[in-house]
Protein backbone atom coordinates (compact mmCIF):
# COMPACT_ATOMS: atom_id res chain seq x y z
CA UNK A 1 0.00 0.00 0.00
CA UNK A 2 1.27 3.31 -1.10
CA UNK A 3 0.21 6.68 0.66
CA UNK A 4 1.39 9.84 -0.15
CA UNK A 5 1.90 13.34 2.08
CA UNK A 6 2.43 16.87 1.04
CA UNK A 7 4.60 19.20 3.26
CA UNK A 8 5.13 22.56 2.26
CA UNK A 9 8.86 23.52 2.46
CA UNK A 10 10.45 27.09 2.50
CA UNK A 11 13.71 26.70 0.09
CA UNK A 12 16.64 29.85 0.58
CA UNK A 13 17.56 31.78 -2.45
CA UNK A 14 20.45 29.27 -3.18
CA UNK A 15 17.86 26.20 -2.83
CA UNK A 16 14.99 28.07 -4.88
CA UNK A 17 18.32 28.45 -7.90
CA UNK A 18 19.05 25.04 -7.51
CA UNK A 19 15.20 23.91 -7.82
CA UNK A 20 14.59 26.06 -10.82
CA UNK A 21 17.26 24.15 -12.49
CA UNK A 22 16.24 20.91 -11.53
CA UNK A 23 12.64 21.91 -12.66
CA UNK A 24 14.75 23.98 -15.97
CA UNK A 25 16.51 20.69 -17.25
CA UNK A 26 13.81 17.67 -15.92
CA UNK A 27 11.81 19.61 -18.92
CA UNK A 28 14.46 20.11 -21.15
CA UNK A 29 15.52 16.44 -20.58
CA UNK A 30 12.11 15.11 -20.83
CA UNK A 31 12.00 17.15 -24.47
CA UNK A 32 15.17 15.85 -25.90
CA UNK A 33 14.28 12.31 -24.99
CA UNK A 34 11.06 12.74 -26.69
CA UNK A 35 12.67 14.51 -29.86
CA UNK A 36 15.44 12.07 -29.89
CA UNK A 37 12.54 9.16 -30.01
CA UNK A 38 10.41 11.03 -32.48
CA UNK A 39 13.32 11.30 -35.30
CA UNK A 40 14.51 7.45 -34.64
CA UNK A 41 11.39 6.57 -35.09
CA UNK A 42 11.23 8.69 -38.35
CA UNK A 43 13.91 7.26 -39.46
CA UNK A 44 14.35 3.27 -38.87
CA UNK A 45 10.63 2.16 -37.56
CA UNK A 46 12.24 1.13 -34.31
CA UNK A 47 11.68 2.76 -30.65
CA UNK A 48 15.30 4.33 -29.19
CA UNK A 49 16.72 3.28 -26.38
CA UNK A 50 17.96 6.72 -25.02
CA UNK A 51 19.28 7.75 -20.99
CA UNK A 52 19.99 10.84 -19.30
CA UNK A 53 23.79 9.83 -19.63
CA UNK A 54 23.87 9.88 -23.47
CA UNK A 55 23.19 13.72 -22.70
CA UNK A 56 25.41 14.94 -20.00
CA UNK A 57 28.39 14.71 -22.77
CA UNK A 58 27.17 17.41 -24.84
CA UNK A 59 24.68 19.31 -22.37
CA UNK A 60 27.05 19.58 -19.30
CA UNK A 61 24.33 21.80 -17.22
CA UNK A 62 23.02 18.56 -16.30
CA UNK A 63 25.37 17.54 -14.21
CA UNK A 64 24.77 20.16 -11.85
CA UNK A 65 21.16 18.38 -10.83
CA UNK A 66 20.11 15.44 -8.86
CA UNK A 67 20.93 12.31 -11.67
CA UNK A 68 17.78 10.37 -9.81
CA UNK A 69 15.70 13.31 -10.67
CA UNK A 70 17.06 12.87 -14.71
CA UNK A 71 16.52 8.90 -14.45
CA UNK A 72 13.24 9.57 -13.26
CA UNK A 73 12.13 12.18 -16.37
CA UNK A 74 13.33 8.62 -18.31
CA UNK A 75 11.07 6.41 -16.56
CA UNK A 76 8.32 8.76 -16.57
CA UNK A 77 9.13 9.26 -20.31
CA UNK A 78 8.93 5.33 -21.18
CA UNK A 79 5.56 5.03 -19.87
CA UNK A 80 4.31 7.74 -21.75
CA UNK A 81 5.20 5.31 -24.39
CA UNK A 82 4.11 2.54 -23.63
CA UNK A 83 0.13 4.04 -22.34
CA UNK A 84 0.09 5.53 -25.85
CA UNK A 85 1.11 2.15 -27.63
CA UNK A 86 -1.45 -0.05 -25.29
CA UNK A 87 -4.35 2.50 -26.41
CA UNK A 88 -3.97 4.97 -28.82
CA UNK A 89 -6.66 6.91 -27.21
CA UNK A 90 -4.69 7.95 -24.27
CA UNK A 91 -2.83 10.21 -26.95
CA UNK A 92 0.89 10.35 -27.91
CA UNK A 93 3.67 12.35 -25.07
CA UNK A 94 3.19 15.86 -25.29
CA UNK A 95 6.27 18.20 -25.09
CA UNK A 96 6.67 19.72 -21.51
CA UNK A 97 5.79 23.72 -21.99
CA UNK A 98 7.70 26.30 -19.38
CA UNK A 99 4.81 27.92 -18.88
CA UNK A 100 1.86 25.50 -19.16
CA UNK A 101 3.17 22.30 -17.56
CA UNK A 102 3.46 21.66 -13.72
CA UNK A 103 7.22 22.22 -12.38
CA UNK A 104 7.79 18.97 -10.19
CA UNK A 105 10.70 16.27 -10.12
CA UNK A 106 10.69 13.08 -8.22
CA UNK A 107 13.93 11.74 -6.74
CA UNK A 108 14.40 8.25 -5.19
CA UNK A 109 15.46 6.97 -1.74
CA UNK A 110 18.80 5.82 -1.86
CA UNK A 111 21.06 4.51 0.49
CA UNK A 112 19.67 7.39 3.40
CA UNK A 113 20.03 10.45 0.74
CA UNK A 114 16.47 11.67 2.05
CA UNK A 115 16.15 12.19 5.50
CA UNK A 116 13.28 13.43 6.93
CA UNK A 117 13.66 15.40 10.59
CA UNK A 118 10.93 17.63 12.97
CA UNK A 119 11.12 20.69 10.75
CA UNK A 120 13.54 19.91 8.05
CA UNK A 121 14.17 17.70 5.19
CA UNK A 122 17.17 16.75 3.30
CA UNK A 123 17.41 16.48 -0.25
CA UNK A 124 20.45 15.25 -2.91
CA UNK A 125 22.23 18.31 -3.81
CA UNK A 126 20.29 20.87 -1.87
CA UNK A 127 20.83 20.01 1.48
CA UNK A 128 18.40 20.99 4.36
CA UNK A 129 15.73 22.67 3.84
CA UNK A 130 12.86 23.85 6.21
CA UNK A 131 9.80 22.53 6.02
CA UNK A 132 6.09 22.40 7.70
CA UNK A 133 5.42 19.29 8.71
CA UNK A 134 1.99 19.30 9.87
CA UNK A 135 1.06 15.82 10.73
CA UNK A 136 3.51 12.98 11.79
CA UNK A 137 3.72 9.52 9.18
CA UNK A 138 2.27 6.32 10.44
CA UNK A 139 4.33 4.37 12.06
CA UNK A 140 6.52 1.63 10.26
CA UNK A 141 5.84 3.40 6.85
CA UNK A 142 9.46 3.51 4.76
CA UNK A 143 9.92 6.81 2.55
CA UNK A 144 10.10 5.76 -1.15
CA UNK A 145 10.46 8.40 -2.91
CA UNK A 146 9.74 12.36 -3.02
CA UNK A 147 8.20 14.67 -5.20
CA UNK A 148 8.91 18.73 -5.60
CA UNK A 149 6.12 20.76 -7.15
CA UNK A 150 6.22 23.64 -7.64
CA UNK A 151 2.48 25.99 -6.94
CA UNK A 152 2.50 29.58 -8.44
CA UNK A 153 2.64 31.20 -4.72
Amino acid sequence: MNIAYRFRIYPTEEQKILLGKTFGCCRFLYNQMLNDKIQEYEKTKKMLKNTPAMYKKEYPFLKEVDSLALANVQLHLEKAYKNFFRDSKIGFPRYKSKHHSKNSYTTNVVNGNILVESKKIRLPKLKWIAMKKHREPAEGLRLKSVTVSMEPS
